[in-house]
């Protein structure tokens, strides 16, 4: 939520004279409060809460193998934008786990402000992991799926 957001939100507390206001949405709440003392201007308490974090899981028994970190490559996102598997609804996944990829492979679709980016895979090898769910955002930087070399 930006600035302006929250200016709009008090300004119409403002005129309805309401003293609170709450909204929750998609892990973002806040909290707009009105107090008024005397002798000043009304004033607006902000609260902003985060999600919650989950708890740290329990130990992990010693016969449970943990796996340590992919050394595969990873394909990363080369904006920020909607992250997307297939050209469209109806349509079969570009790629799947398994699937032999070259550097000229289209193994996804960003959508960043209206315009469907096929995303290349850059590097040639075996698909061994699928790492951000369908039509799910993603950021500049982040791996979208990890490839172990031919």
């Amino acid at each position: 939520m930006e600035f302006k957001d929250i200016k709009s939100i008090v300004d119409l507390m403002k005129k309805n004279a309401l003293s609170e206001f709450e909204m929750e949405k998609e892990g973002f709440r806040i909290k707009l409060r009105r107090a008024s003392r005397e002798g000043k201007s009304d004033e607006v308490q902000v609260q902003h809460y985060l999600p919650p974090v989950a708890p740290a899981p329990a130990e992990v028994p010693a016969a449970v193998p943990v796996p340590g970190p992919s050394t595969d490559p990873e394909i990363k996102s080369p904006m920020i934008g909607t992250f997307y598997r297939k050209p469209s609804p109806e349509s079969e996944s570009y790629v799947e786990v398994g699937d032999t990829v070259t550097a000229d492979t289209v193994v996804c679709i960003i959508e960043a402000m209206k315009v469907m980016n096929e995303i290349k895979a850059e590097i040639s090898g075996v698909v061994t992991e699928i790492l951000v769910e369908d039509s799910r955002p993603v950021e500049f930087g982040q791996a979208l799926f990890r490839v172990r070399s031919a």
